[in-house]
């Protein structure tokens, strides 16, 4: 699968942090370059993991939903969630990391 064909439902949120996570079973220290409900984007050296393999993070002290790598190209990944990370959640990384989140409707967020 290539990054171009993945089917995303909800919108990206630009994050730049360094986060704690295991891939293969041994730990690995990231940039995470943006979240969403579903997923993220990841970055690190070269070969640090390979399509279908299994991602466990802690994002600020919150552990995001178990994973998988949908695509990767170079040293950057995508995680495709198991399950969805709140919005609530989502807004309180954003927020805590200086993304401001503009709220226009009842569940319409946007970083800005």
């Amino acid at each position: 699968m290539n990054m171009h064909n993945v089917n995303r439902s909800s919108e990206r949120r630009p994050l730049s942090m360094m986060v704690r996570g295991r891939v293969r079973s041994r730990p690995i220290y990231v940039d995470l370059i943006d979240i969403s409900e579903g997923g993220c984007k990841i970055k690190a050296r070269p070969g640090f993991a390979e399509i279908g393999d299994r991602v466990v993070m802690k994002v600020s002290g919150v552990n995001a939903p178990l994973g998988t790598i949908a695509w990767v190209r170079d040293d950057v990944a995508g995680v495709a969630f198991d399950g969805q990370m709140h919005a609530a959640v989502l807004d309180h990384l954003c927020e805590q990391n200086g993304v401001k989140v503009t709220t226009f409707g009842q569940d319409d967020r946007r970083a800005v």
